[in-house]
């Protein structure tokens, strides 16, 4: 039985220890030189951080123990060939729950036997919340996502410590589960779209909800629990969106509102309806699209980011673009550059590691498509793909598919056909039904441009030719319940 002294123990209460190997990497910059370092580095890869001297002098005190996935984007590129450890970062798995708070005590308990925290850390309720709260924490939210199968995760990279399957109420390894499990959808969706995620989601979204419905004692564990949850329904309500589900996407983007309302958290109140007036977009609700992406914008009025403001006026303009309001959408493009040009800070959102330059100018393409203008859209489609971080490979096919649609619709046939060649290659990894219906668009306007068989110089027909090979079975069907519209406009991540 653990000692009360171990029972206490939290991964707050975990002794900070410098990381000299960090501050070894700095060398002689003053920790302020270094910090821009680390921006410059966040923009050759299309990243976005808020990198101060404040944050480079927690990482070295330790206060730090492992960097956020954007952050170790930036700084795996700043030093090539190290991993997180020669960084002298502790290991993603062991920085919160289970693992994190018995690094503090006398060790991993034995199997069968109580551990520090253990009876603030489990949920008491019904036999099958039981059974997925163990979903979640005995295999790590990846196994219990049915993810480990899919790179960039092997099942050892995946697993989260075990918490012993005594009741009570949820803590904050439990906590710690949801939070990650949003993380790694994020991850796997950014790297492989939504089609092939979304019917595994359904249980790790299913068991945050049976989680807040457990109970819990703390405030602080409650607010994240809640904010968890909410953030996974929309994680999931964007696998649904990208999947071309449309109806399962409009309904976890609502529970994730009404979350935000019982918890009070204007955040993801924010979040909640930007997700809305994207879906809204795409399902051709051009005016709900303005109305939520304007109630997204007073929900978050106070969050002292501007680039997330940014973001939200691009969605108002989308929907002003819908309607075929010229001159508003104007305004609402003009207000998000201007935002966006305020640069990145501490009070931007984790989800929003998408939203950079090449994001601001794929969703100006889209715009300027539904106005018409189909040459300025290829324009700023052309420099969304060539700013895109590689690590975004669905965003890469995203905006390849939108300049190829662009350049099909400016009579530059060939141009659209080198294009949509490109986004088959890269649908080899990544699974989107609206990507895949903007390309089915895209092969209908080029049909009259095909040459006629035997001609070797056709680049359309070659085009047309890999499509059809590659085109999987029920596409129509698929169109039709995506409302026939994604493919004139559809939109990148936010999940």
């Amino acid at each position: 039985m653990a000692s009360p002294t171990a029972r206490s123990v939290s991964s707050r209460d975990v002794p900070a220890q410098p990381n000299t190997a960090f501050r070894q990497l700095r060398g002689r910059l003053s920790p302020g030189e270094f910090a821009a370092a680390v921006r410059r580095a966040a923009r050759e890869i299309g990243e976005q951080v808020a990198c101060d001297a404040r944050y480079v002098g927690r990482v070295e005190a330790g206060e730090i123990r492992c960097p956020n996935y954007a952050y170790e984007r930036v700084f795996r590129h700043m030093f090539p060939g190290l991993t997180l450890g020669d960084l002298g970062f502790a290991p993603r798995e062991t920085v919160r729950g289970r693992k994190a708070r018995t690094a503090a005590g006398n060790g991993p308990p034995a199997a069968g036997t109580s551990g520090p925290g253990h009876r603030d850390s489990c949920i008491q309720t019904g036999k099958e919340s039981d059974v997925l709260r163990r979903a979640f924490i005995t295999g790590g939210p990846a196994a219990a996502l049915g993810l480990t199968a899919l790179p960039p995760f092997s099942p050892q990279a995946a697993a989260a410590p075990r918490v012993p399957g005594a009741r009570g109420r949820a803590g904050e390894s439990e906590a710690a589960a949801v939070e990650e499990a949003v993380r790694r959808i994020r991850l796997l969706d950014d790297r492989h779209g939504g089609e092939g995620l979304y019917r595994r989601a359904a249980k790790p979204l299913r068991a945050a909800y049976e989680l807040l419905d457990a109970g819990v004692h703390r405030r602080s564990v409650s607010d994240r629990l809640h904010a968890g949850a909410g953030e996974l329904a929309i994680s999931v309500g964007w696998l649904a969106h990208d999947s071309g589900r449309f109806g399962d996407a409009r309904s976890h983007y609502a529970e994730a509102l009404a979350t935000a309302r019982v918890a009070g958290d204007a955040a993801l109140e924010a979040h909640a309806f930007c997700n809305t007036a994207f879906l809204a977009r795409d399902a051709n609700r051009p005016r709900e699209a303005v109305r939520a992406a304007q109630a997204a914008q007073q929900a978050a009025k106070k969050s002292g980011s501007p680039r997330l403001l940014s973001l939200l006026a691009l969605r108002e303009a989308g929907g002003w673009a819908g309607l075929g309001e010229r001159s508003n959408c104007e305004r609402a493009l003009l207000r998000a550059q201007r935002l966006f040009a305020g640069g990145p800070c501490d009070r931007d959102p984790e989800w929003m590691s998408f939203y950079g330059e090449a994001e601001l100018a794929g969703l100006e393409a889209q715009c300027w498509s539904a106005l018409g203008e189909q040459g300025r859209a290829a324009a700023n489609a052309r420099r969304a793909v060539a700013l895109q971080d590689p690590h975004f490979t669905r965003n890469i096919a995203l905006f390849t598919a939108e300049l190829a649609g662009d350049l099909a619709h400016s009579r530059a046939p060939e141009e659209a056909a080198a294009a949509g060649t490109r986004v088959l290659v890269l649908l080899e990894d990544v699974r989107s039904a609206r990507i895949r219906t903007m390309l089915d668009a895209t092969a209908r306007a080029l049909r009259p441009y095909r040459r006629g068989a035997g001609n070797g110089d056709d680049e359309v027909g070659a085009f047309l030719d890999r499509y059809t090979a590659a085109r999987p079975p029920g596409r129509k069907g698929a169109r039709q319940a995506a409302g026939g519209r994604v493919g004139q406009r559809a939109g990148a991540h936010t999940a």
